[in-house]
């Protein structure tokens, strides 16, 4: 017998894999999600997720694309794998997404490549967005003076692209190395741990996406869940999945406070 006919599941909960039937709308997910539809739809230019590693940032920013109806935005989502990302690199990745076949290798041309193609997609009826991950990454004063040039670009008044940045709180330093741009954040949302309720309620989301039918972490766990993983989305999924793993050893289809003390412990999160 496997771990999910042991639990009578249909598949893995706590997987760290992005997928949004997974997306847990907490109170705050669901107020970030509305103020980023409030920028996208109104053009606003700069918006801003801040938060902690592992608070959610990646899955809110893929559920929010997916949110956007394609018949309204041309909308792309970059991820920023390392801080050595030049200025023409990120031009270039933009105007691939924004459907530019050929993208120039001079950083000229490419500005204007991007503002007559930005241009075309406002006078389709759309709404250029573009979403961008992991963006503390991009320490660069060059990079943020592109990003201000961009949002230049206007038409009757209106901006012709909105930039949504996810990050870390060091995103705000490096949106500083520009003051100007830095002035221009019109939406700014940070993202805040889980409490005990959040976490239970997180849990009990996920292990019903995943086809549970009864109850599998005793409630008195849940406290210990939040404590252990500081509410954080991420390391709650790992203090689960081990937990599951470890009832499931044992033959012991309820998972119980002490299970949660070792598991906690074999991952080096502290003691309660």
């Amino acid at each position: 017998m496997s771990l999910l006919e042991f639990f009578q599941l249909k598949e893995s909960p706590f997987s760290i894999t992005i997928d949004n039937r997974f997306f847990f709308k907490s109170q705050q997910h669901a107020e970030a999600l509305t103020r980023l539809k409030y920028a996208a739809e109104n053009m606003k230019g700069l918006a801003l997720v801040i938060g902690d590693i592992g608070t959610g940032k990646t899955t809110l920013a893929t559920r929010f694309l997916e949110e956007l109806e394609t018949g309204e935005y041309e909308a792309a989502l970059l991820i920023v794998l390392h801080a050595a990302v030049t200025s023409e690199w990120m031009l270039r990745k933009i105007a691939l997404q924004m459907e530019i076949v050929t993208p120039h290798e001079s950083k000229t041309d490419l500005l204007t490549q991007l503002s007559r193609r930005l241009e075309e997609v406002a006078e389709s009826g759309k709404k250029a967005i573009v979403l961008i991950d992991e963006a503390q990454m991009l320490r660069s004063q060059e990079l943020m003076e592109d990003f201000r040039g961009l949002l230049n670009i206007e038409n009757n008044g209106r901006k012709l692209v909105t930039f949504v940045l996810f990050g870390l709180p060091e995103l705000d330093q490096v949106l500083a190395l520009d003051k100007p741009l830095h002035q221009r954040v019109a939406m700014r949302y940070e993202l805040t741990a889980l409490n005990s309720p959040g976490t239970e309620a997180y849990v009990n989301y996920r292990l019903r996406i995943a086809g549970g039918q009864k109850v599998i972490f005793k409630p008195e766990t849940f406290s210990l869940i939040c404590h252990y993983s500081k509410g954080i989305p991420r390391l709650i999924n790992t203090i689960c999945d081990n937990a599951l793993l470890e009832g499931y050893l044992r033959k012991q289809d309820k998972i119980e406070t002490a299970l949660i003390h070792e598991v906690a412990e074999d991952l080096k999160l502290g003691r309660a």
